[in-house]
């Protein structure tokens, strides 16, 4: 919703007068228009920091669908999962933020699709609304009805090949760092012990070492680790910001720009030259 206008404060309001002690912690407002996937990568990021009962409002892509078009449609539901609960529309996110990993319990809202009044600002009228009377202590099933099945947004997986991992920028930071879906247990059960390169936008970009922290190399040279997430992540060290400098800027890297690992097991190449050969 970004920071521009009033929707932000309309929410926190909201909450602060409808529940009493309530802590509101932002963690973005500058998800793409429309995009449940950038939004799930986030609540991804950093849900596991929060305590057990924490309510996240995800209000990305809110407006439900009605057998628009042809569509089963979108509903706003509520996943409950490592015993915190996550209300967003059915619209991919659920899916995309789960993985292969099994809910605890899934449900769909009650009784707000009745009500023409509640699309004028749904994820105030619809999806905070849920949250309030879960703050307030009133149990699912008063709430929601439990459901089969949610939605799953296509979002590019990171793939192995023999000797090879292409994975994708998925996010790129405030710093300017390329974050990718290439996870580290990948990466780890495919080039075990094997000299690899990384290999990003042209053949002279790229690194041949995955480092523990960002000044391992001096101040201004180009880096990979596995961030706390354990995702792949090409940064430079000291690269200012992503207005100023980084990854993003001097490697010209975007979001969903195709990354490899090319690993050169003994006895099938000899030298990175053959590797661009």
């Amino acid at each position: 919703m970004g920071l521009n206008d009033h929707y932000v404060a309309s929410l926190k309001g909201t909450l602060l007068k409808s529940v009493d002690n309530c802590h509101i912690i932002d963690i973005t407002h500058d998800v793409k228009p429309f995009d449940v996937a950038e939004a799930a990568y986030h609540v991804a990021s950093c849900y596991a920091d929060f305590p057990d009962g924490t309510v996240h409002v995800i209000g990305v892509d809110s407006e439900p669908i009605v057998n628009f078009g042809g569509s089963d449609g979108s509903f706003p539901s509520i996943l409950f999962y490592n015993n915190q609960y996550f209300i967003s529309n059915d619209n991919g996110f659920f899916g995309v933020f789960l993985k292969e990993e099994k809910p605890q319990s899934f449900w769909r809202i009650d009784d707000v699709l009745s009500n023409p009044k509640l699309f004028k600002f749904p994820t105030k009228n619809m999806l905070l609304s849920a949250a309030t009377r879960i703050l307030k202590g009133e149990k699912l099933k008063d709430i929601a009805s439990p459901f089969e099945g949610f939605k799953n947004a296509f979002t590019p997986v990171a793939v192995s090949e023999l000797n090879l991992i292409k994975g994708h920028v998925i996010h790129c930071d405030s710093y300017g760092n390329a974050i990718t879906n290439i996870h580290k247990s990948l990466f780890e059960r495919d080039g075990k012990d094997a000299p690899f390169i990384i290999r990003f936008k042209r053949k002279d970009y790229f690194i041949d070492v995955i480092s523990m922290s960002y000044n391992e190399v001096p101040p201004g040279e180009k880096v990979a680790i596995f961030n706390e997430n354990d995702l792949l992540e090409i940064a430079i060290n000291r690269g200012a910001s992503k207005t100023n400098g980084g990854a993003e800027q001097l490697f010209g890297l975007h979001k969903n720009d195709i990354v490899r690992i090319e690993f050169t097991p003994k006895g099938s190449k000899q030298t990175i030259d053959d590797l661009f050969s």
